[in-house]
């Protein structure tokens, strides 16, 4: 059984990456094999000879659409000649059998980043060819022939592709990301709490709510500020001082950091920039805060749980579905300034609510998802295959 898995930027430390390593490893026994196909390639900390076969397909680009048309082209001619006995792919390829909807669906994600947008930008949006490349390419893929599986991260995502694309429901299956309990855990507090806080400034007993998530305008950057600013919140009205902390990277971190400006929030707000260890800001927070405009599942607002903090989330994020309103923490519209206010503010009044947080995603492990993607592979493994028809060349494959 040969297995191939597309990926632009292969990361050997990716929990996507391991687990579909793991979940192939399983069958190792009856011959299966992984190779991987992308334009980057990383080796961590297991060195080269660790990781899956590896196929580099990089062809040159001038524009962010040129780089990928051109990979999904030369994915494409690879994929007709080369016999894969299943195909996942996290990119919107033609020929895959099973797509990982990782980022969710990008029409839906223009539909949410519009609400921040004039009509100006929108327009811009509109016309920009990368966007209208990535439509397109979605578009085919999810009516090719060959697709069989797609990966939603959250029930959020079924329902955002049932509702663009005309696709048989039983293709949709949902398979919550894991998190490592072993890694993020209520133990951190000991061993980093306190000296996290002394290290940004930060008063032992000020309650501190956290931020962690590069590319600010999606994360929603924008609604954490404000709702730390605003006054006629219940945070504000029964909180001194709440701190707050942004762990992350963004090209337009100086934009950010002159809105926490413009809102008095520069002696309470600290940008840590991209960090490689994200563990002890957790230690050193008391809420988690992450009012996303759009995200299938963010593996930060599952971190942060597992370390047992409440959530303040959105409804355009797939961890609202593992939150009850004042059980695990709060979901709120992502631009509903005075709900996040009024959110940190009561998550701060319960002091229970975290580790309800950690009870909740404790079944979410690594290995489950592994079990998931292997059952997943043996069940689609075990169905005849349609024959590939991509640029003029069939190829038929049998299992």
């Amino acid at each position: 059984m040969n297995i191939a898995l597309v990926t632009a930027a292969y990361d050997g430390a990716g929990l996507t990456e391991r687990c579909v390593e793991a979940a192939v490893a399983e069958d190792a026994a009856r011959g299966a094999a992984l190779t991987v196909i992308s334009r980057q390639f990383s080796v961590d900390s297991r060195g080269i000879n660790a990781v899956p076969r590896h196929v580099l397909l990089a062809p040159r680009f001038i524009t962010s659409t040129g780089r990928d048309r051109g990979f999904a082209n030369s994915v494409e001619r690879h994929l007709a000649k080369s016999g894969y006995d299943l195909v996942q792919s996290d990119q919107p390829v033609e020929g895959c059998d099973i797509f990982r909807a990782g980022d969710g669906v990008h029409a839906e994600w223009l539909i949410q980043r519009s609400r921040v947008m004039d009509g100006l930008k929108r327009l811009g949006v509109r016309l920009n060819p990368h966007h209208r490349y990535f439509l397109q390419a979605e578009q085919a893929m999810f009516n090719s022939p060959t697709l069989r599986a797609v990966i939603c991260h959250s029930a959020m995502v079924k329902a955002d592709i049932q509702r663009h694309f005309a696709i048989d429901e039983q293709k949709l299956r949902v398979i919550l990301p894991g998190v490592d309990a072993q890694k993020f855990h209520p133990g951190l507090r000991d061993a980093f709490r306190q000296a996290i806080r002394q290290k940004l400034r930060i008063p032992k007993a000020a309650p501190v709510a956290l931020f962690v998530g590069s590319g600010f305008e999606r994360k929603g950057l924008a609604g954490f500020l404000l709702g730390l600013a605003d006054q006629s919140g219940y945070a504000m009205l029964t909180r001194d001082a709440i701190r707050g902390i942004v762990v992350g990277h963004d090209k337009h971190l100086v934009r950010y950091q002159s809105l926490a400006d413009q809102l008095g929030l520069s002696d309470r707000v600290v940008f840590t920039g991209g960090v490689d260890d994200v563990r002890p800001y957790y230690a050193a927070a008391d809420v988690f805060v992450l009012p996303v405009l759009y995200d299938p599942l963010p593996n930060a607002c599952l971190e942060a749980m597992a370390c047992a903090l409440p959530v303040v989330t959105s409804t355009t994020s797939g961890a609202a579905e593992l939150i009850t309103n004042g059980v695990e923490g709060f979901v709120t519209d992502a631009l509903d300034t005075p709900a996040i206010s009024d959110a940190i503010g009561h998550t701060l009044d319960d002091a229970g609510m975290g580790a309800r947080a950690r009870e909740r995603v404790a079944a979410l492990t690594p290995a489950a998802m592994v079990a998931a993607y292997s059952a997943l592979y043996r069940e689609l493994l075990g169905v005849p295959r349609r024959c590939r028809n991509i640029g003029g060349t069939t190829t038929a494959i049998a299992t």
